[in-house]
């Protein structure tokens, strides 16, 4: 198994002991997962949670040697509260999330992620969400294309590339589409795949991606224990601003208004920021896992809860 993008950085943030209970929102084959229940032997807990029953059962796998302290849940960490309900955990000592589509769906042709093989335009994390990227592509307005491309991909041609779509209707296969997103951009020699924003777009649409980090963030704060802390990492520029303005804002005694003379909001501090910075791959880390490179991991402590 390879260990996932900062793996030792991510660990060592935890800081996992024996006896604490852990959250893996996003599983995946268990990585991060194998590196805490590791560290926190021979009694600490972990809750794994994953969309992708192929993953799970890839975790399952790597972490048998561990089976009695770990939990693993095909779902979203969305509903992170519901899940620790489950198990009747009311407090964790750490949550991890490790964003985006992973190695595995990649190097998996059919599950339609990748433009770099003919495979069907499907994107889902979980088999049973009912939307694809197909049907995106192939009944949405030109307008409502563009906008997904120009906010989840941050693409300057979504307009263009969009019509083009809609043009080229229908859309079936990965090829397919990125064939009709070269049309528009051209390529370039070296450097990103033209297709890649747009690709990225539509999986975030496709899964509400930053919809279930929205409704995570709050869910993990509320129920880390103090001291407690929760990892991030993230690999585009939506996703990292979405974690640093939540870090930002719980970590500030207030958030009235600046030239507001008294504080109204009530708002208290409930995390302290210990990445000012997004910790960044090394160098021979990008070179061993060129997937590596645009990585950030952001982590925030729990603060004692004040009277």
């Amino acid at each position: 198994m390879h260990k996932p993008v900062l793996y030792q950085e991510t660990i060592a943030y935890l800081r996992p002991r024996s006896g604490q209970k852990f959250v893996d929102g996003t599983v995946g084959s268990g990585g991060h997962a194998l590196g805490i229940l590791q560290a926190s032997e021979p009694d600490g807990l972990l809750l794994g949670i994953d969309l992708d029953a192929s993953a799970l059962q890839i975790a399952e796998q790597n972490l048998q040697a561990y089976r009695g302290r770990y939990w693993l849940i095909e779902g979203s960490y969305r509903d992170l509260s519901q899940h620790l309900a489950q198990l009747g955990w009311s407090e964790v000592d750490g949550v991890v999330l490790d964003l985006g589509v992973s190695s595995l769906q990649l190097d998996t042709p059919e599950r339609g992620f990748s433009f770099r093989s003919e495979a069907p335009l499907d994107m889902r994390f979980s088999r049973h969400n009912p939307l694809t990227a197909a049907q995106l592509v192939n009944n949405l307005s030109p307008e409502d294309l563009a906008k997904i491309l120009f906010l989840y991909g941050e693409e300057r041609f979504a307009r263009q590339i969009a019509r083009a779509i809609v043009a080229s209707r229908p859309i079936l296969t990965t090829t397919q589409l990125a064939n009709v997103v070269v049309g528009v951009v051209g390529r370039q020699s070296g450097g990103v795949h033209p297709a890649t924003r747009t690709f990225q777009a539509l999986r975030i649409a496709v899964n509400a991606e930053l919809d279930a980090l929205e409704a995570f963030l709050p869910q993990a704060t509320a129920v880390l224990k103090p001291s407690g802390r929760l990892a991030i990492i993230s690999f585009h520029s939506l996703e990292d601003r979405l974690v640093k303005a939540y870090f930002q804002t719980e970590s500030r005694q207030c958030i009235c208004p600046p030239k507001q003379p008294i504080c109204t909001c009530g708002h208290r501090a409930r995390l302290k920021v210990l990445t000012p910075k997004p910790v960044r791959p090394s160098a021979q880390e990008i070179e061993h896992n060129p997937r590596a490179r645009s990585a950030r991991l952001r982590v925030a402590e729990k603060l004692p809860i004040s009277e």
